[in-house]
């Protein structure tokens, strides 16, 4: 009965400890996140894309959004309908912008509400990130002249 009493004792005392420890690396990663996004320092890599009308398409690796602090250098897919004809861009959302807006609120529930507005930028009006406290984020990006478009993917630290 005594041994039984020990292993109980210390298997919850394992058990504590290990999830001790996964919140602590949560809040940790969190915080990192947290800095990355104050800083403007971070990489999108979109996952998906959903078009306004249509289904859900993944993507290959290589499609991602860069944030510095001085800059933004995009380069998306795009699928949709262009509200201009003959408008063309290559096809997707590939710019870089010097000059934008930048603003950033943390959400009720946790994570993060990001507003960016380049204001040098002909076509983009403006892209909002919804950012979780795990690093997914969804970006929306609103044109001038093309439907919206929605991307799936994960906030991360520029290289």
């Amino acid at each position: 009965m005594k041994r039984k009493l020990r292993f109980n004792t210390l298997l919850l005392l394992l058990l504590s400890a290990c999830c001790f420890n996964t919140i602590k690396a949560q809040e940790t990663n969190e915080a990192v996140l947290k800095n990355l996004l104050n800083a403007k320092t971070f990489v999108f890599k979109a996952q998906s894309a959903w078009p306004l009308q249509g289904t859900v398409i993944q993507l290959t690796s290589g499609f991602d959004m860069k944030v510095l602090s001085d800059s933004i250098s995009t380069y998306l897919p795009y699928f949709g309908r262009a509200y201009q004809a003959g408008y063309t861009n290559g096809g997707g959302i590939s710019f870089t912008s010097t000059k934008f807006e930048y603003r950033l609120k943390e959400k009720g529930k946790g994570g993060w509400e990001l507003l960016i507005k380049p204001t040098d930028v002909k076509d983009i009006n403006q892209l909002i990130y919804s950012v979780s406290t795990n690093g997914y984020a969804t970006l929306q990006v609103t044109s001038n002249n093309r439907q919206a478009i929605s991307f799936y993917g994960v906030i991360e630290k520029t290289r």
